[in-house]
C-alpha cells in the first residue's frame, strides 16, 4: 500500500496527467519540457502505480541505446520505488536488467532499441506488456521506428499506456517536433518546465543557474530550461500561429485560393484563406495536400470548395490549367517574374500574423513553421529559400498575388 501523499512527490503540473492516466483517458502520453521539469520523475512514479492498479500488466522501459539504461532509467526507477516506499516488494536484477515483483511476478524490463532481437523475442511469464516508456524520445530515429516497436510490444491486452519523455530539439523540422504538430485524439501532449516545480526539490543553485543563462543568452535559456522549440535561427516565418477557426469560417468574406500542382512524389497543394487587410492578417483554414491526383479528381475536390470563385495556380503548368478550365474550374495562372518567389515570401513575412488552423491544415502548418533558409556547407544560413517542402507555401503565394500587387509599393519602402 502506498502511504505517502502523491501531491508531495508529483509536481503540480503533472496532477492532471496522473488523473488522466489513472482513468486511462488516452493511450499515448507525450511529455516534453525543459531541464528540471521532473517529467522523467513523474513517469517513473506513474509506472509502479499503474502496475499496482493493473496486476495483469508488465512494463517495458526503452532507450535508443542499451548501454545507457543502467545509469539512467534503471536508477530512476530505483528512486521511484524508494520514494513510494515499495522497494521491498521488487527484486532487482542486473543480468538481464529488470525488476520483478516478489508477490505478483510482474516485470519491469529495460531494453535498448539497438538490440531489436530482444524486442522481437520478448515473452512475459504471465500477463502482457501494458506499459511502455520511451525515455529521450528525440534520440529515436523517427515514428516508423516507434511504430515498429509498438507493434511488437502493444498486443495481447485490453488497454495500454505508452509514455514518452524528451527535451524538444531546437530545430522545428526535427521529426519529433514535426510529429507533435499533428493532432491525435488518443495522445495527450504535456509541456512542463522547472517553474512549476517546488524550489526545494531542485535546490537554489538550479534556479540561480537558470537566471544567469536567461540574462546572458535568452534563446538558450528558453530552449534548455523552458523546453521551447526556439529554432536554429534560420526560420523563414516568425509570424505563424495556430488558431482554431471553426467559429470564424462562416464570417470570412475576403476569400482567396491558391494551387500548386504535383503528381508523383510531390503533392498537389491547395489552400483556402481569408485576408484581413486592416490588420494585415492572413487566415488559412482549408487545404488539399495529396500526391498522384489526376486533374479530373482534383477538379472534383476543388469545385466543392471554391464553387465558381477564382483559383490562382502555378502558371508553369498551362496544360493542367487548361484541362481544369475545361472541366469548369475558374482557375488562373499566377503572374511570375524573376523576383516573384523572393518578393512573395517577403510579403508573407511582413504580415502581422499568418494564422493557420493546424487541425484543418496540418501540412500547411508544418511547412510554414519548419521552413528554413538555405545553409552553406559549414552550416551558415544565407538569404535563399530552398525549393523543397514548400508546396503549400507556393500555393499561398499564388493565392495572394493580387494582394501583393496592391501593396508592392508599401513593401518596397519597408
Amino acid at each position: 500500500m502506498i502511504r505517502i501523499r502523491l501531491s508531495e512527490i508529483i509536481a503540480q503540473p503533472f496532477w492532471r496527467v496522473h488523473q488522466d492516466a489513472k482513468k486511462h483517458g488516452h493511450t499515448y502520453y507525450v511529455l516534453g519540457g525543459g531541464r528540471g521539469s521532473t517529467k522523467s520523475s513523474y513517469v517513473s512514479l506513474e509506472i509502479p502505480l499503474l502496475l499496482i492498479q493493473h496486476p495483469e500488466c508488465n512494463a517495458v522501459i526503452l532507450r535508443k541505446v542499451g548501454n545507457t539504461l543502467r545509469n539512467s532509467v534503471y536508477q530512476q526507477m530505483e528512486w521511484a520505488m524508494d520514494t513510494l516506499g515499495i522497494s521491498h516488494l521488487w527484486k532487482r536484477k542486473i543480468n538481464p536488467l529488470e525488476m520483478v515483483h516478489r508477490q505478483t511476478g510482474q516485470k519491469i524490463i529495460f531494453l535498448g532499441v539497438d538490440d531489436k532481437s530482444k524486442l522481437k523475442s520478448l515473452k512475459m511469464p504471465h500477463g502482457y506488456v501494458g506499459i511502455v516508456w520511451y525515455e529521450e524520445l528525440d534520440q529515436f530515429s523517427g515514428m516508423e521506428e516507434i511504430r515498429n516497436v509498438n507493434q511488437s510490444l502493444l498486443r495481447g491486452g485490453p488497454r495500454f499506456w505508452c509514455f514518452a519523455s524528451y527535451n524538444p530539439p531546437k530545430s522545428r523540422d526535427n521529426w519529433v517536433n514535426e510529429e507533435m504538430l499533428a493532432e491525435d485524439v488518443d495522445r495527450l501532449y504535456h509541456h512542463s518546465d522547472y517553474r512549476g516545480v517546488p524550489r526545494e526539490w531542485l535546490g537554489p543553485q538550479f534556479f540561480e543557474d537558470a537566471e544567469k543563462l536567461k540574462t546572458r543568452n535568452e534563446r538558450a535559456y528558453r530552449h534548455e530550461y523552458l523546453g521551447e522549440v526556439t529554432g536554429t535561427g534560420g526560420s523563414v516565418f516568425e509570424n505563424v500561429e495556430d488558431k482554431d477557426m471553426t467559429e470564424l469560417i462562416p464570417l470570412f468574406d475576403k476569400l482567396h485560393y491558391g494551387l500548386d500542382f504535383g503528381f508523383a512524389v510531390d503533392p498537389l497543394a491547395f489552400v483556402a484563406m481569408h485576408y484581413d487587410a486592416k490588420r494585415e492578417e492572413l487566415y488559412i483554414f482549408d487545404e488539399i495536400y495529396q500526391p498522384k491526383l489526376t486533374n479530373r479528381r482534383a477538379f472534383d475536390m476543388l469545385i466543392k470548395r471554391t464553387e465558381r470563385r477564382p483559383v490562382i495556380a502555378d502558371s508553369a503548368e498551362p496544360k493542367s490549367i487548361a484541362e481544369l478550365r475545361g472541366y469548369g474550374l475558374n482557375v488562373i495562372g499566377a503572374r511570375k517574374g524573376p523576383d516573384s518567389v523572393d518578393y512573395g515570401i517577403k510579403w508573407l513575412q511582413s504580415l502581422n500574423k499568418i494564422y493557420i488552423d493546424k487541425r484543418r491544415c496540418p501540412n500547411t502548418y508544418r511547412e510554414f513553421v519548419c521552413y528554413e533558409y538555405e545553409q552553406t556547407r559549414d552550416g551558415q544560413y544565407i538569404s535563399a529559400y530552398p525549393d523543397k517542402n514548400n508546396h503549400a507555401i507556393d500555393a499561398t503565394r499564388y493565392a495572394c498575388m493580387n494582394l501583393m500587387a496592391r501593396s508592392r509599393l508599401k513593401i518596397l519602402r519597408r
